[in-house]
């Protein structure tokens, strides 16, 4: 026992409705034995606005917590001493202001900055690419990384400044080598442009190297997925020794968390993801050589909606039981030696190497995002992954095979899954208008001309958004000072305009929609929208795909668009069918919004169809709102989607006739 391995950080994904409560959710989980924080923040948070912008919406502490300002910082850490704290931050377009709120609450509780210990994932390459919180075009943006990682490797020595993020990669549909090979090419961008700005020579570039970290995802495909990590480790060894001549094994070691798939945790017979998730994390404990130095699961309820504290005590309880009742950590590499690891591991390096040089004769990570390389690659391995399932090729138990089950009691009765009440924005809102009021205005007007003047000038940008922290300017006015000087970016949606005639199954899909369009006289039309500021973007990508390969003319502009551009664009484009597309909950408000315009605007007769993770109670709500159909993960058959939505439209132009 006495060289047993310590276990890796036990965290799970949290932040939900306020700050207090999020608080409340911390101690009760650090009680429970998880060794580090992970914060998850709301999308407005994400995005750089406060609570009452137009845009936030229905949106207020949805996904994760609120934070507006230090005060709300203040309260989310209450009585937690961060100095002795891991904290991870999911925070990317905003990292340097969750940062600089961060380091203030600190001060204010007198700990040494060189002892605060933690991550800003600060990966915005990712954020065009999947996940969609982005803010500022692709040269500001990683300037703003820049800023972050020479500013905490000078003055938060034990902090991760970046972590490059495959996660939401694997999410929007990566193969494993594209796991690779796009999460390695976004860590060459971020340091070719650290490299690139003179400011961080000699010995602190290795140090840069050294505090990069990366955040990755693993699937079901068990040895795939291990061998991946074991690739993972000796090409980021390779690209230090060869790119950057980093030789120093500490500097060059490969470190890096994860959170398991999401992506495939299923809305049928959900006790089953319980099985899916522990053999998702195996792939990333078993190998010694390749063994994640944090781990957060998913809640075995998260395709259904937020989790409560007991389901995500389920997934802490798991991490524990094979840390401490197993001999996982009594024993060196299980696998070294092993042939068929070493042949897998070879070919995915290899793969990945290929593809590696292909994004760097394009330029590198940023030209691949800019000319839509990745996202189309993306969403084209996407499409094959949801075809397979369709077919039955993919075997996905109790979707695709085994659908017959028993009620599970585990998924009914009120309080089954987390719902955030309506009432907590409108308070978060009176909270955030009192602060306000209450503060020193010419102290802020100040503080931010200061940053305004460092964006232009290309000082740093962490000392200024510190000072704007304690003066307290509001995470809204740090964004709105930014995109002024910067202005914002639209990242390309992936979504060819051509149709592919290959697409099986679609034969009678594309016959009515043949029909139908020659009943109404033009091309059936079909608008995508995305309200709010959700940048989960896969679904509407793959129904937009699909849509446009039975034969439909599709209307699509990417994501975080206002009820109001979206009922303008159905008005503009002379549409026949709507279809929302929301994963963050905010539903409701959202879709009773686009209903009210489009009666207003005397569309009422569209019809509108809605997708997202939405409990029977809402879905309910939805149609009496004038919904035509709603759909939710367990509706994975796509050509029986499109052949619904081509019904829809056919009924309601007979009835328009």
């Amino acid at each position: 026992m006495a060289t047993r391995d310590k276990p890796w950080l036990f965290r799970t994904y949290a932040g939900h409705s306020t700050a207090a409560e999020s608080n409340k959710l911390y101690r009760g989980n650090l009680a429970k034995g998880q060794t580090g924080l992970s914060v998850a923040f709301d999308l407005p948070t994400q995005t750089g606005y406060d609570s009452d912008h137009p845009l936030a919406r229905g949106e207020v502490g949805k996904v994760g917590v609120p934070i507006s300002h230090i005060g709300d910082m203040r309260t989310l850490f209450d009585a937690i001493p961060l100095a002795e704290m891991n904290t991870s931050m999911t925070i990317n377009a905003c990292a340097a202001w969750l940062l600089a709120l961060y380091i203030a609450v600190a001060d204010e509780q007198g700990a040494d900055r060189t002892k605060l210990n933690g991550t800003t994932q600060n990966d915005i390459i990712k954020e065009y690419l999947s996940r969609g919180t982005h803010v500022f075009p692709p040269a500001p943006s990683m300037r703003l990384t820049k800023d972050v990682i020479l500013f905490t490797t000078k003055s938060l020595p034990r902090w991760n400044p970046m972590n490059v993020c495959s996660y939401h990669l694997q999410e929007a549909g990566a193969t494993p080598v594209q796991e690779l090979a796009f999460a390695l090419a976004n860590a060459i961008a971020i340091l070719d442009t650290v490299k690139a700005s003179g400011e961080a020579e000699g010995p602190v570039f290795g140090e840069v190297v050294g505090r990069i970290s990366f955040f990755v995802n693993a699937g079901m495909k068990f040895i795939t997925e291990m061998c991946k990590m074991r690739a993972f480790v000796d090409l980021w060894d390779e690209i230090c020794i060869e790119r950057y001549g980093i030789t120093d094994p500490k500097q060059k070691l490969f470190r890096y968390g994860v959170q398991v798939n999401s992506l495939g945790l299923t809305e049928q017979q959900p006790e089953n993801n319980v099985y899916r998730i522990l053999i998702e994390m195996l792939a990333v404990t078993l190998s010694k050589k390749a063994r994640a130095r944090a781990v957060q699961l998913p809640a075995w309820n998260e395709a259904l909606g937020l989790p409560r504290s007991f389901d995500q005590q389920w997934s802490l309880r798991m991490q524990q039981v094979v840390a401490y009742e197993t001999d996982l950590l009594d024993y060196g590499d299980i696998f070294d030696g092993s042939v068929e690891i070493d042949r897998k591991v070879e070919e995915l390096k290899m793969q990945a190497r290929a593809e590696l040089e292909r994004i760097g004769a394009m330029g590198g990570a940023v030209a691949a995002v800019e000319n839509s390389y990745m996202k189309q690659a993306l969403v084209e391995s996407n499409t094959r992954r949801l075809e397979a399932i369709e077919r039955g090729e993919q075997v996905v138990v109790g979707v695709n095979r085994w659908t017959e089950t028993e009620p599970s009691p585990l998924t009914t009765g009120e309080g089954s899954i987390l719902t955030v009440p309506e009432h907590v924005e409108a308070e978060q809102i009176a909270r955030l208008q009192a602060w306000r009021a209450e503060r020193d205005a010419a102290a802020v007007e100040a503080a931010l001309a200061d940053l305004r003047s460092a964006a232009q000038e290309g000082r740093n940008i962490m000392e200024p958004s510190i000072a704007c922290a304690k003066v307290g300017v509001t995470t809204g006015e740090w964004g709105a000072c930014l995109r002024s000087v910067f202005g914002e970016y639209r990242a390309p949606t992936g979504v060819g305009r051509s149709a592919r005639a290959d697409t099986q199954g679609l034969d009678e899909v594309r016959r009515e929609v043949e029909a139908v369009s020659a009943r109404i006289g033009r091309r059936l039309k079909f608008l995508v929208g995305k309200p709010g500021l959700d940048g989960h973007s896969n679904g509407a990508e793959q129904i937009a795909v699909r849509a446009r390969d039975a034969g439909m003319e599709v209307v699509y502009e990417g994501i975080r668009l206002t009820p109001a551009e979206i009922v303008n664009a159905a008005l503009e484009e002379g549409v026949h069918v709507i279809g929302l597309s929301i994963l963050s909950g905010s539903h409701v408000p959202l879709v009773r919004d686009v209903m009210d315009r489009l009666r207003a605007e005397g569309l009422g007769d569209v019809p509108v169809v809605v997708g997202g993770i939405i409990p029977p109670e809402d879905e309910v709500q939805l149609k009496g709102f004038g919904v035509a159909a709603v759909y939710t993960p367990k509706n994975f058959e796509l050509n029986r989607i499109m052949a619904d939505i081509v019904a829809i439209v056919d009924r309601e132009a007979q009835k328009a006739a």
